[in-house]
């Protein structure tokens, strides 16, 4: 093989998911978890859990949500998720951040940037810490032409993504996207929804090879919308 040959490893997924957008609407909470401080009944606090361990930099990330929370008085649970949703966005930079792992949420908080994941683990982290079940969501993001008016009647572009999901009595898990500062699964394609991180990773292996190897990756992502009969 010549020295300008090129050896390229390939690798191409399709999936087919049914999805289907909704919001998050305050009617659709159980009245009883309405506001916050909330109280998990026994049926879900078996389900969710290990979904609510705190993080061990509980303390850092307290101090940070103390304005959202409130200092832990009672307050309507929708608009404190919207408003964390939001705070995170208009706070914190959304950056590409290729290096490998998550960026430890303290670490987000000082530097004021991090990327999708980074900013959905922060999100998690502040939430589990006050007792609110939340988990990771890898996925995709579907990324509209210019030219669309919300119409998914053809194939666009597209991006990996990470997002939050909170468990809510009544409606169950609901996505939040703090990258985005959205409340709101419209262009969120839900692959993986998990305790940590790293057990959403898709794609994983090792290259054997000489230094001198030019080492590099891209990701394509389409997305074709086929409407149901």
């Amino acid at each position: 093989m010549s020295e300008s040959a090129k050896v390229v490893l390939s690798f191409v997924s399709k999936v087919r998911l049914n999805h289907v957008p909704a919001k998050l609407r305050a009617s659709d909470i159980d009245y009883s978890a309405r506001r916050y401080p909330l109280t998990y009944s026994v049926e879900d606090w078996a389900a969710i859990n290990r979904y609510i361990q705190p993080p061990s930099s509980r303390r850092e990330l307290d101090r940070w949500s103390a304005a959202v929370f409130r200092n832990d008085k009672s307050a309507d649970l929708y608009e404190l998720l919207v408003s964390m949703t939001r705070s995170i966005k208009q706070t914190i930079r959304h950056v590409s951040r290729h290096e490998q792992g998550i960026q430890d949420p303290v670490r987000t908080l000082i530097l004021g940037s991090g990327s999708c994941r980074d900013v959905a683990v922060l999100m998690i982290g502040a939430l589990r810490s006050r007792g609110i079940a939340a988990r990771f969501v890898s996925g995709y993001v579907r990324l509209a032409d210019a030219d669309e008016e919300d119409e998914w009647d053809d194939i666009a572009g597209g991006n990996t993504h990470a997002w939050v999901q909170v468990y809510i009595p009544g409606p169950g898990w609901v996505d939040f996207d703090p990258a985005a500062g959205l409340p709101e699964n419209q262009n969120l394609i839900r692959v993986a929804a998990v305790q940590h991180p790293r057990e959403a990773i898709p794609l994983q292996g090792t290259w054997y090879g000489s230094r001198s190897d030019h080492l590099a990756m891209n990701v394509a992502v389409k997305v074709r919308c086929i409407e149901s009969q």
